[in-house]
């Protein structure tokens, strides 16, 4: 079987629905789109929560609560099993490192190594953030995490 040969199973290919070509098709005189006004007409779309003009719902109600997510601050993900791409030659593993073997993308600033894996060398890291079980790791295979 060469590409040339490939072809569609039966009833994946589908005839474009044809409006407004009178009633015995189906989709004839409103062309299904139901009676006259603005959503009859063609880019005669309202946004959602518009209400004719009268006071939207959502404007009408007070606005309570706190939002969190506007807050927070994004990490890079970096597991201590991912290490092991890095040069052995390396002792001192920081952003430009992790950079340079694809760990991380270039504008990320904050970066949180995590436990998950296992480390077997002596590497002095620099991030962000460390959880437990990673600097527990860390420590136990002779090396440092510092937070930067």
């Amino acid at each position: 079987m060469k590409l040339h040969e490939l072809k569609n199973v039966k009833g994946a290919i589908h005839r474009k629905k044809r409006v407004g070509c009178g009633e015995g098709g189906g989709h004839g005189k409103t062309s299904g789109r139901g009676g006259k006004g603005q959503t009859a007409r063609s880019g005669g779309s309202i946004r959602p929560g518009f209400e004719g003009g009268q006071m939207p719902l959502y404007r009408k109600l007070p606005q309570r609560g706190f939002n969190q997510a506007n807050f927070r601050s994004e990490c890079a993900i970096v597991n201590l099993g991912d290490l092991g791409v890095i040069d052995a030659g390396i002792s001192e593993v920081d952003a430009a490192v992790l950079y340079a073997n694809g760990l991380i993308r270039k504008d990320e600033t904050q970066i949180k190594i995590l436990g998950n894996g296992e480390i077997t060398r002596a590497l002095k890291i620099t991030a962000t953030k460390f959880s437990d079980s990673a600097k527990a790791k860390i420590e136990q295979a002779g090396g440092q995490a510092i937070v930067a």
